[in-house]
């Protein structure tokens, strides 16, 4: 890596390590995730798949909306690199087009239609717990290299953490109860991003920024920037 792909390395190491505190924002620990994902691991795209309380799998985060829907279309589905990657807890890499074709086709025609070639799915786990997956979207053919994939997983192992961190101090379930309000929060923060969006007549990706931005700015959470917004309790500039 260049050094200053090392220097940017090492600030999401950072931005992730300090979430080991107790009333983290978990959608904004995984949304740092994956904007630092496509920065450093030449994608083009990235997203997030987690297991719901139900044992179902969910997109949380993503860093655009094409990303977004490649990730539903697997669930719809029921099949796709991302999907496999946490049904198995292993890497899954799909170096081209084709063999994406041979073992995926739906997600495969998607993916050709919304400009990419390859897809690195990387598993969320902790030992025997795989709580999702962290998928890399490329618009070129071929594998991540040995020194990415090792820092790829290693910065998805530090967010894993994060989340099961209470696990060590209280009962299992407060994992389920941390993973469920993110999956919750994930839902009033797309109608926020739709609020948005509407009203300041941009993108809904870069609605999702001024979110971010705002609640940054304010040291509030996420979640409860979205709620004051589409509540009517709160205008973003």
């Amino acid at each position: 890596m260049a050094a200053t792909r090392e220097h940017r390395l090492i600030e999401t190491f950072v931005a992730l390590t300090d979430t080991l505190v107790d009333d983290y924002d978990v959608v904004e620990v995984l949304q740092t995730l994956v904007d630092g994902a496509v920065e450093l691991f030449d994608a083009s795209a990235a997203g997030i798949l987690l297991v719901n309380g139900e044992g179902d799998l969910e997109v949380l985060a993503s860093s655009s909306e094409r990303s977004g829907l490649l990730g539903l279309l697997q669930l719809d589905a029921g099949e796709g690199p991302c999907v496999e990657c946490v049904t198995t807890g292993r890497l899954v890499s799909v170096h081209d087009a084709a063999e994406m074709a041979r073992r995926w086709p739906a997600f495969a025609a998607a993916s050709a239609a919304s400009g990419y070639a390859s897809v690195h799915a990387i598993p969320m786990r902790l030992r025997d717990t795989t709580l999702g997956s962290l998928n890399l979207f490329r618009e070129t053919p071929g594998a991540l290299n040995g020194q990415d994939a090792v820092a790829a997983q290693a910065l998805t192992d530090v967010a894993t953490i994060s989340i099961l961190q209470q696990r060590t101090l209280e009962h299992a379930t407060t994992t389920q109860v941390q993973l469920q309000r993110a999956l919750d929060s994930r839902v009033v923060i797309e109608q926020a991003k739709g609020f948005v969006a509407h009203t300041h007549h941009v993108g809904t990706d870069e609605a999702f920024g001024m979110l971010r931005r705002y609640a940054r700015a304010h040291q509030m959470l996420l979640a409860d920037v979205a709620r004051a917004v589409i509540e009517r309790r709160l205008t973003i500039p």
